[in-house]
């Protein structure tokens, strides 16, 4: 089969973000023809006049509709894509040159009807963007499950850089309601289908997270509590990994508490680990400023993530309730 390519990137209220990433479209080095979607989902800041500037350069198209959500977004716009093998990314990612060419060379070898790539920091970013994604990547933190094919049995791919035949999206039905999570929730569907997917590890995206410190601990929060979600919807997919991040937070915890008996043994501990994240950031980065803003980004991640989790299981998994009344901003309406 001639794959013909069609990148599918939902947008909301970030034209700033989106000529960035069409700047990058023009600098890949491929030979291949690919079309790009882009869907607008009723931002209040239109991409319209950066989309329309870059028409000579690219074969590209643009769609605007109400707000729905990323999912729905993808959805609306593989939809209307002419290619029979679309590739997702979030408006805040810049590709690298070679990115087609390496997602081509993958299929061509091995092909699969899903993959996802991994997030890298590009150069430009801001400290702070480069310290969150070393705790959002780092295998000390999150076992390296967003880009280390060693790292889990099987790989679910991330929307920010994920690739889906049109066969695959036709069975699926594409993106739910969900958000975060979405993805994984796609993953695990295509498997029960009988779909496989996989990580391409050379097809990275420099992915900018648009983010402080606050809108970190937001989005890590949601992703702890749409996990016990999953978990529910998908209970073969359950891992007792799920829960480190929480047990972690716990530890600390009890850790402080165990000073009240002179014992500081607990708190060793979590010093050792910090100062082992500290130095593999640093061996990663090569920036000392950076290493030190990502032992905070890795307590804010486990908070959050933790939180979210613990809060979220007990509301699930104990209480019953049900995920769309109890957690109505985990959920876009239909």
């Amino acid at each position: 089969m001639q794959l013909e390519f069609s990148f599918i990137i939902p947008v909301y209220n970030r034209p700033d973000e989106t000529q960035e990433l069409l700047e990058s479209f023009v600098g890949l080095k491929t030979n291949t023809n690919f079309e790009i979607v882009i869907v607008e989902d009723g931002s209040k800041l239109s991409s319209k006049a950066i989309v329309d500037a870059f028409k000579n350069q690219l074969n590209i198209s643009y769609y605007f509709k109400e707000n729905s959500g990323p999912g729905d977004s993808r959805n609306y716009g593989m939809q209307r894509a002419k290619g029979n093998y679309f590739i997702i990314l979030d408006s805040d990612c810049i590709l690298p040159e070679q990115y087609l060419t390496k997602v081509e060379q993958s299929l061509e070898q091995h092909f699969v009807d899903c993959f996802g790539g991994p997030d890298a920091a590009h150069a430009s970013f801001t400290n702070l963007q480069k310290a969150i994604n070393f705790s959002m990547t780092s295998f000390i933190t999150t076992g390296g499950i967003r880009g280390n094919k060693n790292s889990v049995d099987t790989f679910q791919p991330r929307s920010f850089n994920m690739g889906l035949s049109q066969a695959a999206f036709q069975a699926s039905k594409g993106f739910g309601r969900i958000h975060p999570g979405e993805d994984p929730d796609l993953s695990i569907r295509l498997w029960n289908l009988g779909f496989k997917t996989t990580l391409i590890p050379e097809a990275f995206v420099y992915h900018k997270r648009r983010i402080s410190w606050s809108n970190f601990y937001t989005q890590v929060n949601k992703f702890g509590m749409v996990r016990p979600i999953l978990n529910n919807w998908h209970p073969s997919t359950k891992k007792i990994t799920y829960w480190f991040p929480t047990l972690f937070c716990l530890g600390f915890v009890f850790a402080v508490l165990l000073l009240l008996f002179s014992n500081n043994l607990g708190l060793i501990a979590y010093s050792f680990y910090f100062g082992v994240a500290f130095l593999l950031a640093l061996i990663s980065t090569k920036n000392i400023v950076v290493s030190v803003l990502a032992i905070p980004a890795i307590i804010i991640q486990f908070v959050g993530y933790g939180y979210g989790f613990l809060k979220s299981t007990i509301a699930v998994a104990v209480l019953n309730k049900n995920p769309e009344d109890h957690f109505p901003k985990l959920f876009f309406k239909a």
